[in-house]
Order: C-alpha cells, then sequence, then structure tokens
C-alpha cells in the first residue's frame, strides 16, 4: 500500500505540469513514510493553492494588500482583488499572540502568523455563509493567502513545522528568506545578516516537504535580502566565496558584497526548489527589475517572479505619475505575477483612524457622520459594512435561531433594531 502510494506521487512529480522545474532531493517514499498512516485533507489550503497557481498563470499579474485583520480581507475581496497577503511585520506590529507591538525582527512567537491566517480564513468564511444564506453567489470569498513565515524563526526543523502550521491554517502560499532568523530585520533596516546558501536552499526543501506530507500543493516563494544585506553567518559555503571581502565582525559574521549580483547568485541557487523567487529591493526601480529578472530566465526561462512594492519607498519621490501607474503593468509584462503591498493593512489603519481623530477632536459629530456618508456613497460600488450588524454575522445567527427554534424564536437580533429601522440598503 505505502510503496504505490509512493509511485503516484512519483508518478505526479514527473508527469504534471505543476511540479516542472522543481528539484526534490528525497523520495516519495520518505513523504509517505512521515505523513502518517491517516491522510488528512486540508481543503482550504489545498484550494486556496490551487487557485492562486492558476491565477498566476493566466492573469497579467495579481496584485494584493496587505491584510492585518479579517475585516481589512473581506473588504478587499469585496472590491474585486483576487489574493490576499499576511505580511509578518504588520503581526510584530499589531496582531501577535504576544500581544506586544514588536518592530519586523522575529521577536514575537512563531504561530502568530498561521493564527492570523486562521482568523482570515475565519472571517471570510463567515463573509461566505452570510453571502450565500442571502442567495448571493457572485464573489468567492475564498481568496488564496500568502503569508510571511520570515526566516523560518529558526532552522529546518522549525521551518518544517511553521510550514505544515501555515498549511493547516489554510494559507495558500508561503514565504521564506534568506536571513539568519535570530538577527532578522525587515528588508528595508540595516543590521541584516545572510544565511550560508546552501543552508537556505535546506530550508526551502524542508518547507517544500512539509507542503508534501501535508498533501497540499503550497506555492512556495523564495526571498533573497542580499540585495541589501553585508554580512553573512559563515564562509562554510563555496557558493558565497566570491562575494566574500575577508573581513570579520565583533560577533564573528563575515562581510560580503552586498548588491543586485550577490541577489541574483542567490535567486538562481533557489529557483529549482521555489515556485517563485522575489528579490528585496531599496527602491523602485524597474532597470533593476529587469536585470534581475533577465538573469534568472536566462537559466530557468519562465520562472515565475514576485514583488514587493512597499510602502517603505518613496513613491512620489523615486518616480513621476506616469511611471507609478505603468509601474506593475511593466513588471507584469517581465514575468512578476505576485506582486503585493505589504503593509497596506497598517497605513489605511493608522491613517485613516488617525485622519477621523483629527477632525473629530475639531468638529465633534460632524465628522463622523461624513465618514458613515463616504460609506453609503461606496455602496453603489459593493461595500456593505455601513450595515455593521449584518456585516459581522447577526442576520445569519438570527437564521440559526429559527431553525433550532422550528420558526419560533421571539429573540432574533436584527428585527427591531435600529439598522433595520434606519439603514436599508
Amino acid at each position: 500500500m505505502m510503496s504505490e502510494k509512493a509511485r503516484q506521487m512519483e508518478e505526479s512529480w514527473e508527469k504534471d505540469k505543476r511540479w516542472d522545474g522543481i528539484n526534490r532531493p528525497y523520495k516519495a517514499s520518505d513523504v509517505i513514510r512521515l505523513r502518517g498512516s491517516l491522510e488528512v485533507e486540508y481543503t482550504i489550503a489545498r484550494r486556496g493553492a490551487e487557485k492562486l497557481w492558476k491565477l498566476l498563470h493566466t492573469e497579467d499579474f495579481v496584485p494584493a494588500l496587505g491584510a492585518l485583520t479579517g475585516n481589512q480581507a473581506m473588504q478587499q475581496v469585496k472590491a474585486g482583488l483576487k489574493a490576499i497577503y499576511l505580511s509578518g511585520w504588520q503581526v510584530a506590529a499589531d496582531a501577535n499572540l504576544s500581544g506586544s507591538m514588536y518592530p519586523d525582527q522575529s521577536l514575537y512567537p512563531a504561530n502568530s502568523v498561521p493564527d492570523v491566517v486562521k482568523r482570515i480564513n475565519r472571517a471570510l468564511q463567515r463573509a461566505d455563509q452570510i453571502h450565500y444564506m442571502e442567495g448571493k453567489e457572485d464573489i468567492d470569498w475564498y481568496a488564496p493567502i500568502v503569508a510571511d513565515a520570515e526566516a523560518g524563526f529558526g532552522g529546518q526543523l522549525n521551518v518544517f513545522e511553521l510550514m505544515k502550521s501555515m498549511i493547516e491554517a489554510g494559507a495558500a502560499g508561503v514565504h521564506f528568506e534568506d536571513q539568519l532568523s535570530s538577527e532578522k530585520k525587515c528588508g528595508h533596516l540595516g543590521g541584516k545578516v545572510l544565511l550560508p546558501t546552501q543552508t537556505a536552499v535546506r530550508n526551502l526543501i524542508a518547507a517544500r516537504f512539509a507542503a508534501d506530507v501535508m498533501g497540499v500543493p503550497t506555492i512556495l516563494i523564495a526571498r533573497t535580502d542580499a540585495n541589501a544585506a553585508d554580512l553573512i553567518t559563515s564562509d562554510i559555503d563555496p557558493y558565497d566565496a566570491p562575494f566574500l571581502t575577508g573581513e570579520r565582525t565583533s560577533e564573528g559574521f563575515y562581510k560580503t558584497k552586498s548588491g543586485l549580483d550577490q541577489a541574483i547568485a542567490r535567486g538562481l541557487a533557489y529557483a529549482p526548489y521555489a515556485d517563485l523567487i522575489w528579490c528585496e529591493t531599496s527602491e523602485p526601480n524597474i532597470e533593476e527589475a529587469r536585470r534581475f529578472r533577465q538573469a534568472i530566465h536566462e537559466k530557468f526561462p519562465g520562472k515565475l517572479l514576485a514583488y514587493n512594492c512597499s510602502p517603505s519607498f518613496n513613491w512620489k519621490a523615486k518616480l513621476d505619475d506616469a511611471s507609478i501607474l505603468n509601474f506593475q503593468k511593466e513588471l507584469g509584462e517581465m514575468g512578476y505575477k505576485f506582486q503585493f503591498v505589504t503593509l497596506a493593512g497598517f497605513h489605511a489603519l493608522n491613517h485613516g483612524m488617525f485622519e477621523l481623530a483629527r477632525q473629530y477632536k475639531n468638529r465633534g459629530m460632524a465628522a463622523y457622520s461624513e465618514l458613515q456618508q463616504a460609506e453609503f456613497a461606496s455602496e453603489k460600488y459593493g461595500y456593505t459594512a455601513t450595515r455593521h450588524q449584518r456585516e459581522v454575522g447577526t442576520s445569519y445567527f438570527d437564521e440559526v435561531a429559527q431553525v433550532v427554534s422550528g420558526g419560533t424564536s421571539s429573540t432574533t437580533a436584527l428585527k427591531g433594531s435600529t439598522e433595520a429601522e434606519q439603514f436599508q440598503p
């Protein structure tokens, strides 16, 4: 039985176009042997991965915004976005399981991002239940989530377990970066320390192996920070030798020649093991992106690429209006098929609340009324959160109460509410 399952898996790896160009230095029998006797189905993760893979091959590019909460993700889907990005930076700042605010340095509990993936998927599930109950099927609420696994929070076994947790939570795609986890920094901060290339590759293998054990074709994204990072833990890997300067730091790290050449070398090393390659950059630079793409595609034609359209860039200071407008289109034409704004949720939440608070301080309820009127005006585009009771499922649980009581419940919530009286759609 085990050998037959392994044979079928090996055949799938060999013949299914989904796995073209993917190198697995382990056997299908290893996957089956370590999976256990009961094969659990992870429906949301599998459906999301399959959907995202199709989008990456049928859309000009897949745009996404970083969501911080389930409700932010709901609004993104409602507005027409087809994928959701979940940033570790945002989880560190305001959504981690320690309940503390942190910078992007892997200081929060390692299961925090999977927990937010789960919360987002549960919010989308509730939105789908409400929508379907109302007889509507025009929105596919289960948008695939691409989640940030940072540097894996440790070594290869930590990567293996974190990837499994992401899949259990329903992530469609996961990215890992090539920094030393204990010194991890946001890609736009200084002090980044690279892992040896062979160690980073081993982490990617551990992530793929975890997905295979779980039986889900998770989209694996390899990120390199080598464009800016000028430190590395060790000189053990000959592949890294061309970039070593010979200098050491007080912590024992080795200095490297940061830059695009180092990033390209990393991208080429990761390409056989990942579905997409992401080179973290310090500015929105089309020519830099083109050079990276040309180097990757010269050896790996058609390899999918990802690009962080980062809020850490001062867009107007770097590009004119026309260039900003066409930036993602140009990237898409080059093969950057997943493009995302990592911290969109953080900035939307903070600026939106700051502006409301500033106006409310000076003008009281006139300021809040203007927000409410703006919500009403957005209803013609599909916005529904003006009716906040309905938005979070009050009508859904009224229906549950009616079914359980045989239609005789006298304690349903929406009937007789101010929302039913004053906020008719």
